[in-house]
Formats: structure tokens, sequence, C-alpha cells
């Protein structure tokens, strides 16, 4: 059933999960442009949280920050301190590559490969080296089983991935995340070129993929941040650099917010 409501209690989610992103006073800065200023969140387990805002707000950079994306940018660099499950993420003995492994990423834009749709699925699994035919099959089974797409893919799972509308190549995408059984999930405005139809499937989907992970999806879309997620962070730039202005349960932020500018 899709969710029409805030679908979550998030009080008594912060009282009995743990925090598994602590962000305390970060700022990003591309070369000498600051894109992020002094930002402050914690996202608990198996919560929704979304990040809204206007375009070139910060959203999407402090997203990619999590997963340390950013690195590829050259001038990158970042101040204060990002942990994740409790281990700093920009120490010097951070490990990317398990980092990584560990945060899955949904791009706004589906990206499959043009490769099978088994293949795109056990991609990550067999960069990981892993070579167990049936390890991978089950794998790649339940992945797309919890992306929603089994049912409509299995009698076809050798066909190229290109022939998939453009809402089943996002879920195809997301399965391929899930695959390598990450802890967290980076959603970058995942609807934003879908139909209303394609859209309400991956609503779906967040709701209940939330069960077993921990997802923060960038959106857009004020009604969907109120539909899908259980907290949310609201950011401005007002020309410089991003700006956290409040962050707090989804049903506080959209019918009681505490600041002015979030109202």
């Amino acid at each position: 059933m899709r969710p029409t409501q805030i679908l979550s209690t998030p009080e008594s989610i912060e009282m009995t999960n743990t925090e598994v992103i602590s962000i305390n006073n970060f700022d990003f800065f591309y070369s000498q442009v600051q894109a992020l200023f002094s930002i402050n969140l914690s996202v608990y387990e198996h919560s929704v949280m979304a990040l809204i805002g206007p375009s070139g707000c910060g959203k999407s950079t402090l997203l990619r920050s999590i997963n340390r994306m950013n690195d590829l940018v050259d001038g990158a660099r970042v101040q204060g301190k990002l942990t994740v499950n409790g281990n700093d993420i920009y120490s010097k003995g951070c490990d990317v590559i398990s980092l990584r492994r560990d945060i899955g990423m949904v791009f706004q834009k589906s990206n499959p490969f043009p490769k099978s749709i088994y293949e795109n699925t056990c991609y990550g699994l067999r960069i990981a080296g892993i070579s167990d035919k049936k390890f991978i099959e089950q794998s790649v089974e339940q992945s797309l089983r919890d992306a929603g797409l089994w049912d409509e893919v299995k009698d076809r799972i050798h066909e190229n991935a290109m022939g998939l509308s453009g809402g089943q190549q996002q879920r195809l995408c997301i399965a391929r995340a899930l695959c390598v059984k990450p802890k967290i999930l980076l959603m970058d405005e995942p609807c934003s070129a879908l139909d209303p139809i394609a859209t309400t499937k991956i609503e779906e989907l967040i709701y209940n993929l939330k069960k077993t992970y921990t997802i923060i999806i960038v959106t857009h879309n004020m009604q969907q941040a109120a539909r899908v997620s259980d907290y949310t962070g609201f950011f401005l730039s007002d020309g410089g650099p991003g700006v956290m202005v409040e962050t707090a349960p989804t049903s506080k932020i959209f019918s009681n917010p505490s600041d002015k500018r979030t109202e």
C-alpha cells in the first residue's frame, strides 16, 4: 500500500535505535569555495532522513561526503567530523573502498551498465572478487526481490538491462547497490526523472527498505519527503555556503518548524 502520510513515530525511533551517522561542525570546500557550513546532523538506524532545500544549497554535496565520493573532485577538502558507526571516515586510517561497500549510492539518473540484468545486479560482487556461482545467484535473486523487481524480470534476467523501462532501470540500480549488502543507502533524487507510477513504486520500496537499511534521500519534492521520511533536514544557501537551517522529525518540520526560515 502506498504511504499517504507520515507512517512512523520518529520520536520512538530516536529513543530505541542507535546513531549510525554523526556529523559535527562539518565544512566542505571546493578549492577556495565553501559549499557547506558547520553542518550538524544525526541519522538513526532503520530510519529515512530526507534532505530538502533549493537547488545549489549543498544537499547532494553532503550526501556525497558521507561515502567520500567528493574525494574524486580536485581541490575538495573538509573540516569538522563525520563518523559512520563511530568511525571517523575522514581519518587517515579510513579504508575508503570498505566504506563505499558499506554505503550504497543511487543516483538521480538511472545508470545501468550495457550488460544483462543479472550481470548488472551482481556487478559489485564481481568487483569484490566473489566467484561462487550459487552465492551470486542467490544474492541476485534476493537483491531483485528487495528492489521489488524480481517478478518483473525473472524470465528475462539474462537480457540486456537497457531494455527495461526508466522506473525498472532505477530499481535495478537499487538492486545493484543492495547486492553487496551495504548498511546505509544514499539516494540522490532517485525519482526526479520518473513518472508518477514509477515514483510510487520507489517510494513504497524506500518505506520497506528502511526495515533493513538506514536511508538518506535528497529530494526536491516536499510531498515525497513527507511521505517517506522519518526525519527531515532543511537546507538554505542564500548565495553562500550551504547551511542546515533545521533538522527534526518530519512531522514537526512540516507542521510546526522551530525556525521561521523553515516555515
